[in-house]
């Protein structure tokens, strides 16, 4: 038996023509879907790209315990497992994030891996000078290093053979031209595209051409959309552009299954960890605002040589932590006691149920859960998103150490089951936004799935809170996420426990339009001048202080003192409420 697993990250199953586009040309992943099964009910779990990794290893959810890091040493690991039992394990992969702090432990769980640099802001190829700015960019206010390092990478991307996508797939196609007449044997190609940056090149931009003459903006801030519709319209045809490129490439995988007639005897998964918001909801990015369904609600295709069912759809609601425990089971072994997730075999077979509902989140973030047909997004239960603490024996970060003013206040906690008796440290939690802002949401998928309008619906608010409760319960989440949802962690739930009537202001107030600088008086000291300019003026810092509290003594990212406060309160939103934000700019107005 052998298996591939093609992971692309940030599919828009809308995107897709198999789930209903018919203005994006992918062939191949139509073809794809008359070939194998296709899930209309898959979701993501832990949120964004490490903590998903994280569950396609260990079939467990972990966004109610930690953030973005690495794999635990208590962690399971469905590659590891499947190189103990005798079958050789390869990745081939561009995702750069496993060769920073927070994704380390990843590609060592294969027996071998190949790696492939240059995607994003990658730190790759190293120039001291400047590269050159293109003319005609959009402004943007976020990841200003990583931006100068792609425009450096890119330098060495000139044509599509050089692009690491390309080369991860060459090297993917390596594998089962070598391998092709072995057995026992897991290949997982993984690709970091259609990931932002969108870029590719004019073989695939000319399939979209919008005529737009607009700024340049293949990467938007994970801000609210304040471009005009023209720019949305021309950054989803770069995606679109992006995505053709991926359609290719899963082409070539498809044709060399055929030509090596691996249909008999192959399971062939595709999938992707999340989706992102090109403009809905008045967003870019993912993260930030609750996760709509264009980011959690997934695309899915399985192919079973055992099942031999192609061209098929299924209903049964199905999660990434699912992906583990089905191809440890496709390999004859049996999935760790403490994975959450169960095979898909019965599903694609004759789409036997999996669960009632699904958890899924980011840590910090709501808590959400859907049945699939509703769907229920909470928020904290009250400001400053408190408690909150990280469970951990890897503290690194997305990009680094966790600081040592941080790990100064780390304690040993009590093991979880799945630590398997080892205690964890646990460290203070902190989120880049407050998600009490948006307030919690009700919403019926049936009617409304867009989901444009939250619903106020005691009972079935209560149906879903339980669900999510008890989904908390068994996945043992630690008691400060209990408090901070305002649940408790056992025991029947009434009306008092109930948000979205409470919340229904801050709903409303967060689809009103971005604030604007125009919003606010115009002076020597104001919103938009920078951080760094403020905290060097002593009666500047004294407003500040009295407004935002030690959040200003705090040590503060070098990104965030070149912003101004409008850009501040854009990115990091709830972080300084809208009213706050008024406040600050008349007092320094009369500086």
């Amino acid at each position: 038996m052998r298996a591939i697993f093609v992971l692309f990250d940030t599919l828009n199953r809308r995107f897709l023509p198999p789930y209903g586009a018919n203005d994006v040309v992918a062939p191949h992943f139509a073809d794809l879907a008359e070939r194998s099964v296709t899930f209309d009910n898959a979701y993501g779990g832990s949120m964004p790209c490490m903590p998903a990794r994280r569950e396609l290893h260990t079939g467990r959810h972990n966004f109610l315990h930690r953030g973005w890091g690495p794999l635990e040493p208590f962690d399971d690991s469905a590659p590891e497992l499947l190189t103990r039992a005798g079958v050789y394990t390869h990745l081939v992969t561009d995702h750069q994030h496993y060769w920073a702090d927070g994704g380390a432990t990843y590609h060592p769980r294969f027996r071998t891996f190949e790696f492939f640099r240059g995607q994003e802001g990658d730190e790759w190829k190293g120039h001291v000078a400047d590269p050159p700015v293109p003319e005609g960019l959009a402004p943007t206010v976020t990841n200003g290093e990583l931006r100068r390092q792609d425009r450096v990478n890119r330098l060495y991307m000139t044509d599509e053979a050089e692009h690491p996508q390309t080369l991860t797939f060459d090297a993917g196609l390596h594998f089962i031209r070598t391998n092709a007449d072995e057995d026992n044997w897991f290949l997982q190609i993984e690709t970091f595209d259609p990931h932002e940056p969108f870029f590719t090149y004019d073989d695939y931009r000319k399939l979209y051409d919008t005529a737009y003459d607009g700024p340049e903006l293949d990467w938007p801030d994970y801000v609210r959309v304040r471009e005009p519709q023209e720019t949305v319209g021309h950054v989803r045809s770069l995606y679109s552009a992006l995505l053709t490129m991926c359609d290719h490439s899963l082409g070539r995988v498809l044709s060399a299954m055929d030509e090596h007639g691996m249909w008999e005897d192959t399971m062939l998964i595709v999938g992707t960890d999340h989706g992102f918001l090109l403009g809905e909801h008045d967003w870019w990015g993912k993260n930030t605002p609750p996760y709509f369904q264009e980011t959690i609600h997934l695309p899915l295709f399985i192919w079973d040589p055992r099942a031999r069912r192609r061209g098929e759809r299924r209903t049964s609601l199905v999660q990434t932590i699912d992906l583990a425990p089905t191809l440890l089971d496709f390999f004859g072994r049996t999935p760790t006691r403490d994975m959450r997730g169960a095979s898909l075999a019965p599903t694609v077979e004759s789409d036997a149920p999996v669960r009632e509902a699904g958890l899924f989140g980011i840590f910090g973030g709501h808590v959400n859960v859907t049945d699939g047909r509703w769907v229920y997004l909470r928020a904290p239960a009250r400001p400053g998103n408190q408690p909150l603490a990280e469970y951990t024996l890897m503290p690194t970060l997305m990009r680094g150490r966790m600081p040592v003013e941080v790990l100064r206040e780390a304690t040993l906690a009590s093991p979880f089951a799945f630590t398997k008796g080892v205690p964890p440290l646990r460290v203070p939690g902190t989120a880049y936004t407050d998600p009490y802002a948006f307030g919690s949401m009700l919403f019926d998928l049936e009617a409304d799935p867009g989901q444009q309008h939250p619903v106020i619906d005691d009972e079935q608010e209560l149906r879903m809170a339980t669900l999510m409760r008890d989904l908390m319960a068994e996945n043992e989440a630690p008691p400060e996420q209990f408090e901070r949802m305002g649940l408790p962690a056992a025991g029947p739930l009434t009306s008092e426990h109930l948000l979205c009537r409470e919340q229904a202001g801050q709903v409303e107030t967060s689809r009103r339009r971005p604030l604007r600088a125009a919003d606010f008086p115009r002076a020597r000291f104001g919103v938009t001048t920078p951080v760094s300019a403020l905290l060097a003026e002593p009666d500047a810092v004294a407003i500040l202080r009295a407004h935002l509290g030690p959040l200003v003594d705090g040590p503060l990212p070098d990104e965030v003192l070149e912003l101004g406060l409008l850009d501040v309160a854009g990115v990091a939103v709830g972080l300084i409420p809208t009213s706050t934000l008024h406040r600050i700019a008349d007092e320094l107005a009369e500086l």
